[in-house]
């Protein structure tokens, strides 16, 4: 089915001004990649323009083919052993207070880029140690060793999205599985940490399958959830089955609040790094002021 033109609601500032500068030339001169870039995110605009981006390890080539997604899938670049440093320096540039670090999937690498994870996990947090670090990884092919490999480096936020409902899982995601993804979740929140995920709609899902998504995450006992607009990258990926209101939107955080869900944040542009200071502000603002603290010695 075809649908309508995008609606107002979608509508995303254009990249410029000064703050955008300056993040595209960080991000250049470390010889970085975002996840903004890659994926094509519509926030781009907004969010170097306040000075922050996510940014994306292990290179910007992915193994897997995902329906959704605008990052390119190939044969991945060598590891680049001085990348968790230059992460740090970037993160330690721009003064992040809440800093957000992805990584495209490495399923060829023996531990899938655990090891390169925590190594840049450890590195921000020395560089940056007042810095609340997110991490948004791949399922590691649900191998939990290599999961604790970066739980083990200590992240603030353990972010893994499940993307959508779960029968839609194989058109959309191809490669992963929606019961892989809940338990390598709740694998996270076992060993006590934040657990973050995040959702699109507008994909072909029925309300049924909503709500019984969003119970799953908050059976899983996931303290955040994100829920988004799905926008198509190109004519190559699936097609957009319909626009969501923000009528609709509101609905569905009220039901994740209604469940127990610590944080929702549900809207047409909402993408799992968009505003994730705020969004996480409820786990991280403690933790974040024990720090400073201890640095300033009080």
């Amino acid at each position: 089915m075809e649908v309508s033109r995008k609606p107002s609601w979608l509508r995303a500032k254009v990249p410029s001004g000064p703050g955008y500068q300056a993040v595209r030339q960080l991000v250049d001169a470390n010889r970085l990649h975002t996840v903004c870039q890659s994926a094509k995110c519509p926030n781009l605009g907004e969010c170097w323009a306040r000075g922050t981006a996510t940014l994306m390890i292990l290179g910007n080539i992915c193994t897997r083919s995902c329906n959704f997604c605008a990052i390119e899938t190939g044969r991945p670049t060598k590891l680049d052993l001085g990348e968790p440093a230059r992460v740090a320096e970037a993160v330690a540039t721009m003064g992040l207070r809440h800093c957000v670090i992805t990584s495209v999937a490495r399923d060829e690498l023996a531990d899938g880029g655990a090891s390169v994870w925590a190594a840049t996990i450890r590195a921000v947090r020395h560089r940056n140690p007042a810095t609340a670090v997110e991490v948004l990884v791949p399922d590691f092919k649900g191998q939990l060793e290599h999961v604790d490999t970066v739980l083990d480096a200590r992240p603030d936020i353990f972010n893994h999205n499940l993307e959508t409902v779960e029968r839609l899982q194989r058109p959309v995601r191809v490669q992963a599985r929606y019961d892989r993804s809940r338990g390598v979740l709740r694998h996270a929140k076992s060993r006590g940490f934040t657990t973050k995920t995040g959702i699109m709609l507008g994909l072909g899902e029925e309300p049924a399958e909503i709500e019984q998504t969003l119970r799953d995450i908050a059976a899983d006992k996931t303290d955040i959830l994100t829920i988004g607009q799905y926008l198509q990258p190109s004519t190559r990926h699936l097609p957009v089955s319909r626009w969501v209101t923000p009528e609709e939107f509101a609905h569905w955080k009220s039901l994740g609040l209604s469940l127990g869900l610590g944080v929702v944040e549900s809207g047409p542009l909402v993408r799992s790094s968009y505003h994730a200071d705020e969004q996480s502000q409820k786990y991280t603002g403690e933790e974040h002021l024990n720090r400073t603290n201890a640095l300033a010695g009080t």
